[in-house]
């Protein structure tokens, strides 16, 4: 099936952070998984990561776009089959961003959840916080996207992007297609080790050690964090009893990982104490870490080999975006 048949997925991740575990659950194995069955349009979101600039050591940011790119492909993402880029080499973005943020109304921008969650002091928050959708909502009109895969607690984001697209294109003609969201049921939302109430988050990470587990975590603090990491009061797993939220979220890592169900782990670990069950899961995660690393280094060491693949992919991204950009253009009178 070729790239002309097949649904066109766009999708990126912020380069602010170091990448954990919840991110490969819940999206980069899937993109790896599906790279046959969909035209991947993949990015690293290095404008995304000044919306709070604070967060921005000098100096840091490239060095964190060109890991997250090393590990994309690292964690099996081929830039053969997907196309891999990063935002801020194509200038696209920006200007398109900037159009639709002239037709979002200030009101929808002010629901966003990046607004809401970090831009809850307005005398401190910067205008690209609280403009964040509508960036967003260039980065995925800009490749006429079908699908943008999100977690379901992420469903906001493409439906932000589809109330800009549909606003534009009823004030300028038909330009945008509007994408669907394709949710993840199972993965989709792996939780924090010391809070299982809580998505696990990078910025947390940052602050908090055992929180999440770093895809270039060592096998030391991985167990480390994992052993830790926060279960139940009740001395054995118990599926009739029901499962307290930080044992169920192993378990899905667990089950992510090996590709079992729940019924698997049921038969499994139905009775299991807690220090069996904790590295039963060290072991899975560290079996996949060290495979990801391995890889992950040996891009990383090749340098001409890295900004080759950089280039091609922004060269390949740039050919589309700028067709679209055009039809922008001239559908609000630039052209």
């Amino acid at each position: 099936m070729n790239s002309k048949t097949r649904p066109r997925v766009l999708s990126g991740i912020q380069a602010s952070g170091r990448l954990h575990i919840g991110n490969y659950i819940g999206a980069i194995s899937l993109w790896a998984e599906n790279q046959d069955q969909y035209d991947n349009y993949l990015f690293v979101a290095d404008l995304h990561a000044l919306t709070v600039p604070e967060s921005v050591k000098s100096g840091e940011l490239r060095r964190r776009v060109e890991e997250v790119f090393a590990l994309y492909i690292a964690c099996g993402i081929d830039p053969e089959r997907s196309t891999l880029f990063i935002q801020s080499e194509i200038p696209y973005h920006a200007e398109v961003g900037w159009i639709l943020t002239c037709v979002t109304p200030v009101s929808w921008l002010e629901r966003g959840t990046q607004y809401k969650s970090k831009g809850s002091d307005a005398s401190k928050a910067g205008a690209g916080l609280l403009c964040y959708p509508s960036l967003q909502a260039a980065d995925i009109l800009l490749y006429d996207a079908d699908v943008v895969p999100v977690g379901d607690d992420q469903a906001q984001h493409v439906e932000m992007t589809r109330s800009i697209a549909r606003r534009f294109n009823s004030l300028f003609g038909d330009t945008f297609k509007v994408p669907e969201p394709l949710i993840r049921k199972s993965g989709s939302r792996i939780m924090g080790l010391d809070d299982p109430t809580a998505k696990m988050s990078k910025s947390t990470a940052e602050i908090r050690s055992g929180h999440a587990i770093g895809l270039l975590d060592s096998p030391s603090v991985v167990r480390k964090a994992i052993m830790r990491a926060v279960t139940d009061a009740r001395p054995a797993i118990d599926f009739a009893a029901g499962l307290a939220p930080g044992v169920d979220n192993l378990l899905v890592i667990h089950e992510s990982l090996t590709g079992t169900t729940r019924e698997d782990s049921q038969r499994e670990f139905d009775g299991a104490q807690y220090g069996r069950f904790k590295t039963a899961v060290v072991e899975v995660v560290n079996g996949r870490l060290v495979e990801i690393q391995q890889r992950f280094h040996e891009i990383v060491d090749d340098r001409e080999y890295l900004g080759k693949i950089i280039a091609r992919g922004s060269e390949r991204a740039r050919h589309i975006a700028e067709v679209k950009r055009e039809q922008a253009y001239r559908a609000v009178g630039l052209k």
